[in-house]
């Protein structure tokens, strides 16, 4: 899997969204054709996601917020899964091309509560 470096600034694309669903107590991702159920986790670091941040001060964040130690690695993978499916935008690096055996129905990332 492409590795994306730590000075990338990701946001979601235009049209890519956030949602909790109050009904079903989950977190989704609202995308053109569809939506993406996500585990609390997932939707945390998503949250983190403004184009501002940077791939290490977005990690930081989440250990300071959970009180772990690093979770960048597990951070890079779901953004790069995230990525290869063109629904984030890695702002001062070249986009990862998008694989067919990545399959985001199922976001499992190692939850740090």
């Amino acid at each position: 899997m492409s590795t994306i470096e730590n000075h990338a600034r990701p946001r979601l694309v235009r049209g890519v969204r956030l949602r909790w669903d109050d009904l079903r107590k989950q977190h989704w991702l609202l995308i053109p054709e569809g939506a993406l159920r996500l585990n609390s986790t997932a939707a945390a670091i998503l949250e983190l996601c403004n184009g501002e941040r940077t791939l290490g001060a977005i990690a930081a964040e989440l250990e300071k917020q959970y009180q772990r130690e690093n979770v960048l690695d597990d951070v890079r993978h779901l953004l790069s899964r995230i990525s290869k499916r063109g629904l984030l935008v890695l702002e001062g690096i070249e986009p990862l091309p998008a694989t067919e055996k990545d399959d985001l129905y199922q976001l499992e990332v190692k939850d740090y509560c």
